[in-house]
């Protein structure tokens, strides 16, 4: 069984005082520190520390590089396992980028089972952050497994209902509209032009979209001629 103090001198001896500095500004993070691990040794040293959740579970909300390894190890976890602590992971995230990082590929096989979990964390509007890290969890969610034809009602109708009083929030859901745009051009083109679509998030999704090398000139040239003032 692995200590706090063990993982925290395995980190400290991949620190780059730098990176930490450079991740504290993009990441504007305000509760937790930053030692200034890279995500490739993250991503292995979350592999080595495979089957340790228990463990973890104890440790302190003290550095983001901890943080990012216990929902790494929980992203490993069989759906049955990471169901049961879906809810713990999401109170951990207090970040854009812890959120962006968890995506539990055992959801891609349960993607009916999850869309509970989906509608909840979208719905949180209280606690820490007001909810702005789990609605955008839900969001990005969306993004990596539900994106396919069969989904888009369910995706639209989120999009619809995300609440994008916060910014990141907002931004989790031009980010999935745009991919929706990439990969169903028609229906996204039908919900970016309904009125239930958020004039911020319609604004974000066609710049996301318009920066994709995915998006042929001519339909880029349609979306920027979409664009409304807020």
């Amino acid at each position: 069984m692995v200590t706090y103090e063990e993982v925290l001198n395995i980190l400290r001896s991949y620190a780059e005082p730098e990176y930490a500095e450079f991740n504290k500004k993009i990441i504007c993070e305000k509760n937790l520190e930053f030692i200034g691990v890279r995500m490739p040794v993250l991503r292995s040293l979350a592999k080595k520390f495979k089957g340790e959740i228990v463990t973890f579970k104890t440790f302190p909300q003290e550095f983001y590089e901890v943080e990012f390894l216990k929902l790494a190890i929980v992203a490993f976890l069989p759906y049955e396992e990471f169901i049961t602590l879906s809810d713990w992971c999401v109170s951990l995230m207090s970040n854009w980028a812890l959120c962006d990082c968890f995506a539990p590929s055992c959801i891609k096989k349960h993607r009916e089972d999850f869309i509970p979990s989906i509608k909840k964390y979208l719905s949180c509007c209280e606690g820490r952050f007001e909810g702005e890290y789990s609605r955008r969890f839900a969001l990005t969610t969306l993004l990596h497994f539900y994106v396919d034809e069969e989904y888009l009602d369910l995706i639209f109708d989120c999009i619809s209902n995300c609440q994008p009083n916060k910014y990141y929030v907002m931004m989790g859901a031009a980010w999935l509209l745009a991919e929706v745009l990439v990969k169903h051009y028609s229906q996204g083109i039908a919900y970016l032009n309904s009125t239930m679509c958020d004039i911020n998030i319609k604004n974000k999704a066609i710049s996301k979209a318009c920066d994709s090398f995915r998006i042929s000139a001519e339909q880029k040239a349609e979306l920027k001629s979409y664009r409304r003032k807020s």
